[in-house]
């Protein structure tokens, strides 16, 4: 797990006051650092083309073309003439020993983009729109200097950023880079050491990126046990029972020991399979319920309030989010909720806290997040997306591990079984949700056939080789 940060500025600033560092010794170890990580990717005289705005990214910039001036083909191209102090200064570091310029934007080995950083919040005029037009249209392998040029402070981005393969970033993480519209435009994301370790250089944070060896996935280490030690997991069958049978055979592969599908229909339309049982009431052995997976409208509210007449853990999915006993079902414990984007906006405007659209969402992420972990901070928050958010008493989680292969029906109720099996077998709410998240991404990237072809199916036959 890995720090995020809103803003490094209040780093570098302590850098200077506490370390005895200064802008200058930062902006060569940020330059020495991408100068590092071309001489590990490229052979000598490989050609760069760096291109540079007028500020501090482009001072970065400058710095390095005076790191590989000689080893490779440099080339800068000033979009903008140099402004700040501290490109002034690298300016006249790299023309003194002869760094080239050049007027054309022309295919080569590697682009560096180095227009702007992070400070960057407007639009991108007409000139800068045309350099990235052409940055983006060219074949060489292209690094963003600390984040992609015309991605804004919150992560949002237009469609004329800088497309990068890989964003070597100074310092720490910008929690901008993981917000979905960044994630078709950072590539690879690397952080490079400003002169002191990440160790020291990182402050406290709320807000943290996940990575595959934080998944605590469920062991069976005890020889003399029996089904029941492995929890029991409900599972409410609604109006479409297939999503419920996919929570419930993903339930089942992860670990669960018994599953129970909820329903009155002593014989459903749609084949139970022999492994899942089926039953009008929760079994007194129950441990987990995972609840709205293919509920549909048709669901008797007498009878959903009497499922929920307890206080065994819980999990939340797909149409009570749009149901007002949401708002209910929100003041239990043991609580984790799914919702995708839009299922998130119903239940933002059925609690009262927002009334936006998708897009406002999507824009903001973050932002509404935090206000429903502020109202809930008892509730584990999933919200889904390109980039998962996880909340959970103001500590925020993202898992950027989602593949476009999960963008298929029947993959959210994958992980609601994946969730509601770690509920029913003792995890956490936070930590079921975390670990299942993570699994269900894994799965994705384990998938070796067409991402266009996965389906729920693949998803719950690739738990088993985890």
């Amino acid at each position: 797990m890995q720090k995020l940060f809103d803003e490094v500025s209040s780093l570098d600033k302590r850098c200077y006051e506490d370390f005895a560092l200064n802008e200058d010794i930062l902006m060569e170890h940020a330059a020495e650092g991408m100068a590092a990580f071309i001489r590990s990717k490229f052979t000598l005289g490989s050609t760069v083309l760096i291109v540079c705005g007028n500020g501090n990214n482009g001072a970065d910039g400058l710095a390095l073309s005076r790191l590989l001036h000689k080893e490779y083909k440099v080339n800068i191209f000033i979009v903008k003439e140099a402004k700040k102090e501290m490109a002034i200064r690298q300016d006249k570091r790299a023309h003194a020993i002869h760094v080239k310029r050049t007027l054309y934007l022309n295919d080569c080995d590697v682009i560096v983009d180095a227009i702007f950083g992070t400070g960057f919040d407007g639009s991108l005029d007409v000139e800068v729109k045309s350099v990235m037009q052409t940055l983006n249209s060219l074949s060489a392998y292209k690094i963003a200097c600390d984040i992609p040029s015309g991605m804004r402070i919150n992560g949002e981005c237009d469609r004329d950023t800088f497309v990068a393969d890989t964003t070597l970033t100074m310092g720490a993480l910008k929690k901008s880079l993981f917000n979905d519209q960044a994630k078709g435009f950072v590539g690879e994301v690397k952080v490079l050491d400003l002169g002191v370790s990440r160790e020291v250089y990182e402050s406290e944070s709320n807000w943290n990126l996940l990575e595959f060896k934080d998944m605590k996935l469920p062991t069976r280490e005890i020889q003399n046990t029996h089904k029941g030690n492995f929890g029991h997991l409900c599972v409410t069958a609604g109006e479409k029972m297939g999503a419920s049978i996919i929570s419930s055979l993903s339930a089942l592969n992860f670990g669960s020991g018994l599953v129970t599908l909820l329903s009155e229909d002593k014989d459903p339309s749609c084949k139970i399979p022999y492994e899942i049982m089926l039953s009008p009431k929760i079994p007194k052995n129950a441990t987990a319920l995972a609840f709205g997976m293919g509920l549909g409208i048709s669901f008797e509210l007498e009878r959903l309030k009497e499922h929920l007449d307890n206080t065994l853990p819980l999990i939340v999915d797909a149409d009570l989010f749009s149901m007002p006993i949401i708002t209910e079902i929100l003041k239990r414990d043991s609580l984790v909720i799914t919702p995708h984007p839009k299922e998130f906006v119903s239940l933002l405007k059925l609690t009262g806290l927002a009334e936006i659209t998708v897009d406002e969402l999507q824009n903001r992420r973050f932002f509404y997040s935090e206000l429903f972990c502020e109202k809930y901070p008892h509730v584990v928050l999933l919200l889904k997306g390109a980039n998962v958010i996880i909340a959970h008493e103001r500590n925020y989680f993202i898992n950027t591990e989602g593949t476009a292969a999960l963008a298929k029906g029947g993959s959210g109720d994958v992980l609601s079984g994946l969730i509601g099996s770690l509920l029913a077998q003792g995890y956490e709410p936070l930590s079921a949700a975390i670990t299942a998240s993570l699994t269900h991404t894994k799965l994705a990237q384990n998938y070796t056939d067409s991402d266009f072809s996965l389906t729920p199916k693949d998803l719950i036959q690739g738990i088993g080789k985890l």
